[in-house]
């Protein structure tokens, strides 16, 4: 399960940043906001399970953990269009050749965090 190691890097992420700010104390952070790829191979219930296991005691204790997903969109290399992808190796929805380059949806980032 790669959710375990996404979620402790956006702990540490989140640790680093918060430490830079002066905050610290169990439980200073309130709510994490991620943007997470449709095409990324995250499950977002699986890093959620992963995000309240490994942020206990920390100073993210009893944050929740916000995810936005961010739509798949490919240009396809056939018909030069921008097109949405429901999944990486999709064919292209308006040709239906395979030649599409992905473009947005494989992402993953901490957009921000609110603290206490």
């Amino acid at each position: 399960m790669h959710e375990m190691a996404l979620a402790e890097s956006i702990l540490g992420l989140v640790e680093e940043t918060a430490a830079a700010q002066g905050v610290s104390g169990v439980g200073r952070v309130r709510a994490v906001f991620l943007d997470v790829g449709e095409l990324s191979s995250v499950e977002p219930e699986a890093l959620l399970f992963c995000f309240d296991a490994v942020t206990r005691g920390s100073v993210a204790d009893g944050a929740r953990l916000e995810i936005q997903r961010i739509p798949g969109q490919g240009w396809c290399l056939n018909c030069s269009r921008t097109v949405p992808l429901a999944a990486l190796y999709d064919p292209c929805p308006e040709c239906g050749r395979h030649q599409v380059q992905p473009t947005a949806g494989q992402e993953m980032r901490v957009r921000e965090f609110e603290l206490a």
